[in-house]
């Protein structure tokens, strides 16, 4: 766990650290002690790109769930949930706790989560997670796992039904569909013009770092270590800039990421490894082991799904991905509660159950008519920040010269429509008395 704070930030031109006291964020992460990693493998070049991580398969959790038995077990639930990562998980926790009967459905139901992603500690201290690492809670009785993949997902008059690939066939009052962007199920009536972020990130052991071990480095947009680089990776990082963040655990141990804010068309994954192996080598840090890698690509903003539609979007197929920074797994926690209760209350419904009612309260509840309006103002963000690098940085000082009671509730998706429209008009404002090159 690193705990940071979120203020004082320095130029965005250099890099931009966070002490330790004010806001925090809080690095997920199950870290085993070091002599629980058994492959060691050392850079002799000072480039991490030859190294393979010490946790190069997928890890299983040691859970004893409910599973479905095909052979005794209604083939009837009341939702259907498809994919059992942090938003399948959690709402299939909240709807059971309603007495719902839940099935979730997904190819390996207890792949442990790729765990590098951050949050702000007072995110789950106000849902109650801030022990997330160090405690388990029971599942309920009304969920119950199949470990399949669904190839198709028909609806009729009063139920929907899936088909997975095993040859079993589920039905229930509502799918809903938490796999990710990737999903082929979610329809859209809108050309799907996302942007993409696409980010490396490593958990490696170091001889050595320049870090304050009480400091998380959130945004190194410095160019300098690209000098001697070719000119093509020098142009290209012009144009289509990147950064790193570096959270140090401890002397000898950080976790590095290189990604992108937004870019289109999408950069090469292959370049950013490139680009991260050219900072570190300039900052003189050599890479002894990689513990673990991470490979992060998806979609930003776009149009959001076709609302309402007879199967319901949860997670990061449904538009929750905040549009200029990527962020989505404590908001999406945090809503899962009002779906649930719209699917509660309409279950319990005889008129809203096994009817177009039922699509629609609940997909209103997760887009409510201000929440869409505050998603365009979050596109426009995310349209402002495809700048060249020059222009990044002009937009990031302005940016962090707002109120931070702005700046904060954007990060977090917390700001009222009316919040978020004062902190754009006073953002342009300050973007033109700047003179920031390139902003739409």
């Amino acid at each position: 766990m690193a705990s940071l704070s979120a203020l004082p930030l320095r130029s965005t031109s250099g890099p931009c650290s966070l002490p330790a006291k004010a806001r925090c964020l809080h690095f997920v992460d199950n870290i085993r002690p070091r002599k629980d990693h058994q492959r060691v493998q050392s850079s002799k070049m000072g480039s991490f790109l030859d190294l393979e991580p010490a946790k190069s398969k997928t890890e299983s959790l040691e859970f004893d769930v409910p599973w479905f038995d095909p052979a005794s077990d209604r083939h009837r639930f009341d939702v259907i949930i498809i994919g059992a990562g942090p938003a399948g998980l959690r709402l299939a926790e909240q709807v059971s706790s309603h007495g719902i009967k839940v099935c979730c459905l997904d190819p390996s139901p207890l792949s442990m989560w790729p765990n590098n992603y951050g949050v702000w500690v007072d995110e789950f201290e106000s849902l109650g997670l801030e022990d997330c690492l160090d405690k388990t809670w029971p599942i309920s009785n009304n969920v119950k796992f199949h470990k399949a993949k669904v190839s198709k997902v028909e609806h009729e008059a009063f139920e929907s039904s899936v088909a997975c690939d095993d040859g079993t066939e589920l039905k229930a009052d509502l799918i809903v569909d938490a796999s990710g962007f990737r999903s082929s199920f979610i329809e859209y009536n809108k050309p799907r013009n996302h942007g993409y972020q696409i980010a490396h990130g490593i958990l490696a052991e170091v001889d050595q770092h320049p870090y304050d071990l009480d400091q998380m480095l959130l945004m190194d947009w410095r160019d300098s270590h690209l000098e001697n680089e070719s000119f093509d990776l020098r142009a290209r990082n012009s144009r289509f800039p990147t950064f790193m963040y570096a959270m140090p655990f401890d002397t000898n141990l950080v976790f590095f990421e290189e990604t992108s804010i937004v870019s289109r068309p999408v950069l090469s994954y292959t370049e950013v490894k490139q680009r991260m192996a050219a900072r570190l080598r300039h900052l003189g840090i050599t890479v002894r082991r990689v513990i673990e890698e991470e490979k992060s690509f998806f979609q930003m903003g776009g149009p959001l799904p076709k609302i309402p539609q007879s199967i319901m979007a949860f997670g990061g197929n449904s538009g929750l991905v905040h549009s200029a920074t990527g962020y989505t797994v404590a908001r999406t926690m945090a809503l899962a509660p009002a779906v649930a209760e719209a699917i509660a209350e309409c279950l319990g419904s005889s008129t809203c159950r096994g009817s177009p009612v039922l699509y629609d309260r609940v997909w209103n509840a997760l887009w409510p008519v201000e929440r869409r309006w505050s998603r365009e103002y979050n596109n426009l963000g995310m349209e402002m920040l495809e700048l060249d690098l020059e222009g990044t940085r002009g937009f990031l000082d302005a940016f962090f010269k707002l109120n931070p009671r702005l700046w904060q509730g954007f990060l977090s998706s917390t700001l009222s429509f009316g919040e978020l429209a004062d902190g754009i008009i006073r953002l342009s404002t300050c973007l033109k008395s700047l003179q920031v090159p390139h902003a739409h």
